[in-house]
């Protein structure tokens, strides 16, 4: 990987799509859980497709993490924990990079005795702080714990799946034990950042795939709150930079994906309204109504 170079480009560039945010195939086999080393990534042959994964990283080299108004350079250890509904960009600086991370789904960890969602804890939670800089005996513990996912990862071992979990659970344990630092920094272009990120987490939900899996932003204060922003903040760039309130372009891009479902697919009204993120058909049919003119109905005969 070159320095200066983009993790995301890289990736793109090897037939990676991008892992920040999204699932594979392979780790869905894998049982919902896979763990890479930084390192030896071009060696894997992974196919991304999905968004609803979970990250935990443990870098060590020279990286710029940029979110929606704010950005962190890191330069030094760094344990990072990444939700699937915050967007963010990651720039590697120096030529060396060394570590792991891992992917999973909020079902791996939801077992039995773990009712609440990843969404509330304080490592995944939107608008907390998910950078970690660990010293250098919590930095080699970490590192012990991910070369054990690694090597049970790979192993044929009846009951690894536990064992994954258990390590999984061991690196989190970690991290709540250790204070979060705060050394991120305003950016100058927030605004076009701000832009730029909410169109992403908008164009990331789709296509929708299934009606059992409803898209979940459908209002400005859902991205708001996504981006760690005041939704009057995130109003004002969208509507300074398009011309269009952020509501409008939910709208739209709701619209264009429900066309798209009635005219390529056999899904019933009612399965595009639940997939679209509808309580009921009907507000479905009123909304499609007010922006097209049509009954979902009349668009299909």
């Amino acid at each position: 990987m070159k320095a200066s170079e983009s993790i995301d480009s890289f990736l793109e560039t090897q037939g990676y799509a991008n892992p920040m945010a999204t699932s594979s195939p392979e780790v869905v086999r894998a049982g919902r859980f896979n763990v890479y080393d930084v390192e030896q990534l071009c060696a894997e042959d992974l196919t991304y497709n999905r968004r609803d994964f979970y990250k935990v990283s443990l870098l060590r080299g020279v990286y710029q993490f940029n979110y929606a108004d704010r950005g962190v350079r890191i330069d030094c250890p760094a344990l990072i924990f990444s939700n699937p509904l915050v967007p963010y960009s990651c720039e590697v600086v120096s030529e060396t990079q060394t570590g792991y991370f891992c992917l999973f789904t909020e079902e791996f960890l939801s077992v039995n005795d773990r009712s609440t969602s990843l969404q509330d804890s304080p490592l995944f939670k939107i608008g907390n702080d998910p950078i970690f800089f660990p010293n250098e005996g919590q930095y080699n513990t970490l590192h012990g714990f991910f070369q054990q996912l690694m090597l049970e990862n790979n192993s044929t071992y009846a009951y690894k799946q536990d064992l994954l979990r258990n390590y999984l659970n061991l690196i989190i344990h970690e991290a709540l034990k250790m204070q979060p630092q705060k050394p991120y920094y305003p950016h100058q272009n927030a605004a076009s950042r701000i832009v730029a990120l909410f169109t992403e987490l908008l164009e990331r939900q789709f296509p929708i795939d299934s009606p059992g899996r409803p898209l979940k932003l459908r209002t400005a204060s859902d991205f708001a709150n996504c981006l760690s922003v005041h939704v009057n903040h995130l109003n004002r760039a969208v509507r300074e930079l398009t011309g269009k309130t952020t509501t409008v372009h939910i709208a739209e891009r709701i619209i264009s994906e429900a066309k798209a479902l009635l005219q390529h697919t056999d899904w019933s009204v009612t399965d595009v309204a639940y997939g679209l993120g509808f309580e009921y058909p009907t507000y479905f049919n009123n909304f499609f109504k007010k922006h097209t003119g049509l009954t979902p109905k009349a668009l299909r005969a």
